[in-house]
């Protein structure tokens, strides 16, 4: 069985239980397979990334597999931070990161319901897979609150945040930063760091517990308390506000072809925070 998700935020939670730690969420448009059936809830397995948890079946709307396959293969990403999905009777808060299946430029559809949507989409096979666009889609996020398991800008992870950036470039992570560690190549210096690398940080355990993406000049934007751009080093991350390294780096993965370092300067940058002007929201949705 088959499934998509047909409101603008549904969480998915470790049981069946409204009381259940939320684990992540679902956007509107995200497709899932559905592995067990209990009560009014439904195991469902992420087709992007095979992550499950419990979702309410009020919030899925069934599939048949002709339509999963066609949602799969012919969906866009909503990059407005919201906009309405305007049926013939209703609207649909739509989020940032949010899927339009069979989207033709006017209409998109999930089941037998057709809605309007006007605002900007990105195919994610078709979307740039550069250092640049990637940092353009996650400085979208800026200020978005930190939420465990959140995937929206009214509340997001780390990981989610990662995930749902290079999900717009068609590029697929995991869910947890535990797995998106594995993937790419390690860069083995922050000189070498280039645009939308993923800088990984120890949780003080030994283990990888957070992730952030490297920005010009040595910064890295990342879920922490909300989303917030700070200084990145050999060290780690250096909180301006707190005047001390918050996170211990680990390792630099590299998921985009070799480009422009994002820092130039041959040296490591000392932990001082000034804001740029590169770094602003204004214009980002035009």
């Amino acid at each position: 069985m088959y499934a998509a998700c047909q409101v603008s935020i549904a969480p998915m939670r470790a049981h069946p239980s409204d009381k259940s730690e939320m684990v992540s969420q679902l956007l509107f448009g995200e497709t899932v397979e559905v592995l067990e059936a209990k009560d009014g809830w439904r195991q469902v397995m992420c087709s992007w990334d095979g992550f499950s948890g419990w979702v309410d079946v009020r919030q899925l709307r069934p599939l048949a597999p002709s339509e999963y396959r066609e949602y799969g293969e012919h969906s866009s990403i909503s990059l407005s931070l919201v906009e309405g999905l305007m049926a013939a009777d209703h609207f649909i808060p739509l989020t940032l990161g949010a899927v339009l299946p069979c989207y033709d430029g006017l209409r998109c559809r999930l089941g037998e319901q057709t809605f309007q949507f006007s605002g900007p989409v990105v195919t994610p096979s078709q979307a740039p897979r550069t250092g640049e666009w990637i940092v353009r889609m996650a400085r979208r996020y800026l200020h978005a609150p930190y939420l465990w398991g959140g995937r929206s800008p009214f509340g997001i992870d780390a990981a989610a945040l990662v995930q749902l950036v290079y999900k717009m470039a068609g590029i697929r992570l995991p869910r947890e930063v535990s797995q998106q560690v594995h993937e790419g190549a390690p860069v083995d210096f922050t000189e070498q760091c280039q645009l939308g690398d993923l800088a990984f940080f120890d949780n003080g355990k030994g283990d990888i517990g957070h992730v952030g993406i490297v920005l010009p000049d040595c910064h890295i934007i990342h879920a922490s308390g909300e989303v917030r751009v700070d200084k990145l080093d050999h060290f780690g991350i250096f909180n301006p506000e707190q005047k001390r390294y918050t996170h211990q780096l680990r390792v630099i993965k590299r998921l985009l072809p070799s480009s422009t370092p994002a820092s130039t300067s041959g040296e490591t940058a000392a932990p001082t925070f000034e804001p740029e002007p590169s770094l602003s929201q204004i214009g980002l949705f035009d």
